[in-house]
């Protein structure tokens, strides 16, 4: 079977990657001639763990090809999945322009029967606009299916989600595109993968309403954790024994700065603008969005009451610049609105992050001094500041931080690290709703 994936950004490329590992013949399409000739150089443009070895397999194998020859690649596919960005407009509704131009493009090289696959996050009712946009280009005398197969990829772990994910959802009309469909999707079977079958609009709203519930868990958590600090109890020794009720469960309880990346920002704003559109505002998630916003300007000011309000001059120490660990994807990252509130209080901004470092140049103020590790980054600093939860960056030798910085402030924003031993090894500590550092005697964690 001959399948085309138009966009070749994370979404296109790691589905690519992983339908030619099914076995599939794929081409990735993509109009950006500079990205074909990277990977066809065996070079990836994105930072995704084992995405290049998967690529480097597959294109080997002969079963994976890069192409900005659109036409030929439409033509010979059976299936052509859109994987194309669809960025935000400035009222936080999805912006279809590439949808819709690629729509346009498959109408004009119709020469057969075509399975469309929207990957793409896309609001409700575009399979609809995708299909009348085809009709239109082609006078309705072509054949072809539309279908909804929204993924649901974690940076960072995004072979691992596709190759054994916890759903496929399927939204189609047409019996013919979702037996195609299942037969693309047929090595998940073998692992007895749940797959919802349902209608287009379903499906697209399927996504939405996930990323939106998720983001709603991460906001919460972070609400519960400002109120511990004020009544002296401990988010963690709260968020446990939430996790422990398998109605609520223990994932995304975890407090922080606030969440970002490419998914929960652009699509809690789109699903909010999709229900004000349909006349029945989505409360929760509108207030979910404003939350998030106080939730990431907190995290200055706890740097500001352990500096003092007057950051003029001070020299702040930032671990971690992408939005999560494992990934550099700088897209509404915590850290951003960190280090502009930083840099524009007056403070020198000295910086490291794994993966992100490049991204965050194109993005942060000019004078943010990138350093090669963690313990150049402590170097001089009147505090250092966990922004990102990186594997290497919890278990630093606190000893060696601490005779680094000119003053020995932690400000952790990701609770990180033990309260007590921190303040122990001679810190000033502060953390994300932990008022309460130290266990009943006797107690357990």
């Amino acid at each position: 079977m001959h399948i085309c994936v138009v966009g070749t950004g994370y979404v296109g490329l790691v589905t690519g990657a992983c339908l030619a590992d099914f076995g599939m013949d794929v081409t990735c399409v993509d109009k950006d001639e500079r990205k074909i000739e990277m990977l066809n150089r065996g070079e990836i443009p994105i930072y995704e763990p084992g995405l290049d070895t998967l690529v480097a397999k597959n294109t080997t194998a002969g079963r994976l090809h890069f192409s900005t020859d659109v036409t030929a690649s439409v033509r010979q596919a059976l299936v052509i999945f859109i994987a194309v960005g669809t960025p935000p407009k400035e009222d936080g509704s999805a912006d279809l322009t590439y949808v819709l131009q690629v729509a346009r493009t498959i109408g004009e090289n119709m020469n057969g029967y075509k399975v469309i696959v929207t990957k793409s996050t896309v609001p409700i009712g575009t399979g609809q606009l995708i299909e009348r946009t085809i009709n239109e280009v082609t006078n309705g005398e072509c054949s072809f299916s539309v279908v909804s197969n929204p993924e649901f990829l974690r940076e960072g772990s995004a072979i691992e989600d596709f190759m054994r994910p916890d759903r496929v959802v399927i939204g189609a009309r047409d019996p013919q595109a979702i037996a195609i469909m299942k037969d693309i999707y047929s090595p998940l079977y073998l692992i007895e993968t749940p797959f919802v079958i349902t209608n287009v609009e379903s499906s697209e709203l399927i996504k939405y309403a996930s990323n939106a519930f998720l983001a709603t868990k991460i906001t919460f958590i972070n609400e519960v954790a400002d109120l511990c600090e004020r009544l002296g109890a401990d988010v963690h020794h709260v968020a446990k024994g939430m996790g422990l009720d398998r109605r609520i469960g223990p994932k995304f309880l975890h407090p922080g700065p606030g969440y970002g990346g490419s998914c929960f920002p652009k699509d809690t704003q789109a699903l909010a603008d999709i229900a004000r559109n349909a006349g029945q505002p989505f409360e929760i998630v509108e207030t979910v969005v404003g939350v998030n916003e106080r939730i990431k300007a907190r995290s200055i000011g706890k740097i500001r009451a352990a500096l003092g309000e007057d950051l003029s001059g001070k020299t702040v120490a930032v671990l971690g610049l992408a939005f999560k660990p494992e990934t550099d994807d700088m897209r509404e990252s915590p850290s951003i609105p960190l280090v502009r509130a930083l840099v524009e209080d007056g403070a020198t901004v000295r910086a490291f992050d794994p993966a992100a470092m490049d991204n965050a140049r194109e993005i942060l103020p000019d004078s943010v001094v990138y350093c090669e590790d963690s313990y150049e980054t402590a170097e001089g600093g009147d505090a250092l500041v966990l922004v990102t939860e990186w594997n290497q960056f919890r278990y630093l030798d606190l000893e060696r931080i601490k005779g680094l910085l000119a003053r020995p402030i932690v400000v952790d924003l990701r609770n990180v690290y033990d309260p007590q031993r921190m303040r122990a090894a001679g810190f000033t500590y502060d953390c994300v709703g932990r008022a309460a550092a130290e266990l009943p005697r006797g107690a357990t964690e």
